[in-house]
């Protein structure tokens, strides 16, 4: 998406991510929110990197009763995960977005199945971006600030 992302033009009615994997979505989500993009359906997968920093900052973060949510290696993958779309969803209503999540296809065929759905409206969610440094601060995660606030 970076080599191209210079040769589209301004005016994007339409962003779509299917099964983008790690920062791939957050990338498309970044491009569409340059462009102002009418609508972005993101089908995100394999959410990485939070789950890395929750592992790597789980000898800290364990002091705090809430991070038995993510002491086990299968929890903090989902934890990761789960956490990674709520900012994402959280950073589209800061810029704008009405923002409504469901499922792709049934729990039977995909476990990688959340669909988001952004539709910009151009009225800001006034507290998301503050919502965002909470979370951020309270999970450990203040260095990914830059991923999930849009200036």
């Amino acid at each position: 998406i970076m080599a191209t992302k210079e040769k589209i033009r301004n005016n994007v009615d339409m962003v779509t991510a299917l099964h983008a994997c790690d920062t791939a979505t957050d990338d498309a989500i970044h491009f569409g929110l340059e462009r102002k993009a009418k609508y972005m359906f993101l089908v995100p997968c394999c959410q990485a990197e939070i789950a890395k920093h929750l592992k790597d900052g789980k000898s800290q973060s364990l002091k705090k009763p809430l991070a038995e949510l993510w002491r086990h290696k299968i929890h903090t993958i989902e934890m990761g995960s789960h956490l990674t779309n709520v900012l994402r969803c959280l950073l589209l209503e800061s810029q704008g977005y009405k923002v409504s999540v469901t499922e792709l296809v049934g729990w039977e065929h995909s476990m990688k199945n959340e669909l988001i759905i952004a539709e910009y409206i151009g009225s800001k969610k006034g507290n998301a971006q503050k919502r965002i440094e909470n979370i951020l601060e309270e999970f450990n995660l203040q260095n990914l600030k830059s991923r999930f606030i849009f200036n």
